[in-house]
């Protein structure tokens, strides 16, 4: 029997950190600019339905900052996983790490740093509207979320087997 079941990916690239003289890179933490448009993000993926099981996140400063002020504005914040490797990784990293989900996970939100958030969303999506993909496509900025869907299982991943459902950036809200 093949599955069916739909699943979400949801890509957040971290807030705005602070300049990267101030401190070593994994040091760096979010601007006040960063909070707010991080729990911004927060409160438009309560807002727009958009569930998910897991969030895995870089362990980072500025991308945990994120995820910790995006957790108040969740009426049901599922638990988190950090990774160091998140903080290194490329697209296709991040991709096996996808691929390699839970089969019982429905949506898994990914907290990590451009160009691989990026490069990842542009290389996942398939289909979606016209005027997303175009938005997607100019870049991602800080704070902003991609939502993507799956048809079937995780294994499936791959370029352009996904469709954008949904982004959202600072600038838009």
């Amino acid at each position: 029997m093949t599955e069916t079941r739909e699943r979400r990916i949801l890509i957040v690239r971290h807030g705005k950190a602070v300049p990267k003289h101030t401190a070593d890179d994994p040091d760096r933490d979010l601007t006040g600019r960063g909070r707010r448009d991080s729990a911004r993000a927060g409160r438009w993926l309560e807002e727009s339905g958009h569930r998910f099981d897991l969030t895995r996140c870089s362990t980072a400063v500025r991308a945990r900052r994120t995820w910790q002020m995006m957790v108040p504005q969740l009426s049901a914040p599922p638990p988190a996983s950090y990774s160091e490797e998140l903080y290194h990784a490329d697209a296709a990293y991040l991709l096996a790490v996808l691929r390699g989900s839970a089969p019982e996970l429905a949506g898994v939100l990914l907290v990590g740093h451009n160009p691989a958030v990026h490069d990842l969303a542009v290389t996942l999506c398939g289909g979606g509207p016209k005027r997303l993909r175009r938005t997607l496509e100019d870049g991602l900025p800080t704070a902003a979320v991609v939502v993507l869907t799956l048809d079937g299982p995780w294994e499936r991943l791959g370029p352009g087997a996904a469709h954008l459902a949904d982004l959202w950036t600072p600038a838009g809200d």
